[in-house]
C-alpha cells in the first residue's frame, strides 16, 4: 500500500510537538523540513550529528519515519554568491541526510531569473542554461553517492528542468546512482498542456517511473488571476507558493488532477512509496488526508 505523509513544515512548533501533532493526525512518514521553533539549521555548520540524531530520534519514538528531507533552494540562482551560498547548503543537507534517517534529499532545479525563484527566464530553455544546471546536478549526485544519498530532482515547469523532455535528457546525461526523481505530475502543467492531462500524465510515467523514489499529493487548476501566488503561512517560500501564472497549485481534491490514474501508475511501478502531502495549511491538513486516504482506498493501493 501507498504510505501517506506529510511535510513536516507544515507544523510550524518546536520538535517533539510537531512530531506528536502529525502523528495525531494519523501519519506514518514524514518529509522533514530542517525547520523547528527550537533547533537552528539555518546554516551548513549548524546541521551536526546530534542534532540530526535528535530530530531522527524523535520522530521515532512517535513512529514517524523520515522518508526524505527538503533541500529546496534555486541551484542556479544568477548571482554567483547567492548561488554558491545556497548550494553549499543543499550540500551540507545531502552529506548529512543519513544521521537523520533517510537517504533522500530533494529539491528543484531553479532559474536564472534573478527577481524570483519561480518565474521562468529565457537562460532556462537555452543550451548554456541547461549545461550550468547539468554541471551542478552532477556534482550534487557525486556527493549524495559519496555518503549514501540520493538527491532527487524535482521538475517544475518554470525552471531549468521543467518538461517531461527535459527531465529524460537530464537522467540521460547525468546517468549516475546520486540521482533520482521526486514524482509531482502537477508540476509538469502549464497553459498549452493542462487540458491534455492524461497523455501527460501518460507520458510522464511511460518516460520517468524507473526513477521515482518518492511522490507528492498536491493538485493543480487554472488560476483566476495570472500572478505568482503565495498563502499567508507561517513556512517557508517554497511551502506557501501556491502557482505562478495562468496555472494555480491548491491542496489535493481542490484542483482537476486525474488522482485515479496518477495513484494507479504510481502504484503499479511503486506499491509502497511515500506519497507526501503539500500545498496546504495545518487546519487543511484532516481534510486533504481524508481525501488522499479516500482515493487509495477506492483504487485498493
Amino acid at each position: 500500500m501507498l504510505q501517506t505523509g506529510i511535510f513536516s513544515g507544515y507544523f510550524p512548533y518546536a520538535l517533539e510537538e510537531q512530531a506528536r501533532k502529525i502523528k495525531a493526525i494519523g501519519f506514518n512518514t514524514v518529509q522533514l523540513d530542517l525547520a523547528f521553533k527550537d533547533i537552528d539549521f539555518s546554516t551548513p555548520g549548524s546541521i551536526t550529528l546530534d542534532k540530526a540524531k535528535r530530530v531522527r530520534e524523535t520522530f521515532r519514538d512517535y513512529n514517524l519515519p523520515i522518508c526524505a528531507i527538503s533541500g529546496y533552494t534555486n541551484i542556479v540562482h544568477p548571482d554567483p554568491a547567492e548561488r554558491k551560498t545556497r548550494v553549499d547548503y543543499l550540500k551540507a543537507i545531502i552529506r548529512n541526510a543519513r544521521h537523520f534517517g533517510t537517504p533522500y534529499v530533494i529539491s528543484e532545479t531553479g532559474t536564472f531569473n534573478p527577481e524570483s525563484d519561480w518565474v521562468s527566464h529565457p537562460k532556462n530553455k537555452t543550451e548554456e542554461g541547461f549545461e550550468d544546471c547539468r554541471r551542478v546536478i552532477s556534482e550534487l549526485a557525486q556527493i549524495a553517492y559519496d555518503h549514501g544519498a540520493v538527491f532527487l530532482l524535482e521538475t517544475y515547469v518554470n525552471n531549468v528542468i521543467g518538461s517531461v523532455e527535459e527531465t529524460v535528457r537530464i537522467f540521460a546525461e547525468v546517468d549516475h546512482p546520486g540521482l533520482g526523481l521526486l514524482m509531482d505530475p502537477t508540476n509538469y502543467f502549464e497553459d498549452h498542456n493542462i487540458d491534455k492531462m492524461d497523455a501527460v500524465l501518460k507520458q510522464i510515467f511511460d518516460t520517468l517511473a524507473d526513477r521515482v523514489k518518492i511522490a507528492h499529493a498536491k493538485d493543480v487548476k487554472r488560476a483566476e488571476e495570472a500572478s505568482e501566488k503565495h498563502a499567508d503561512i507561517d513556512a517557508s517560500e517554497a511551502h506557501s507558493f501556491r502557482g505562478v501564472g495562468s496555472i494555480e497549485l491548491p491542496a489535493p481534491g481542490l484542483g482537476t488532477l486525474n488522482y485515479d490514474y496518477y495513484l494507479k501508475r504510481l502504484a503499479e511501478k511503486h506499491p509502497n512509496i511515500p506519497i507526501i502531502i503539500e500545498h496546504l495549511d495545518e487546519s487543511d491538513v484532516p481534510r486533504a488526508k481524508k481525501f488522499l486516504d479516500g482515493k487509495l482506498r477506492a483504487l485498493g493501493v
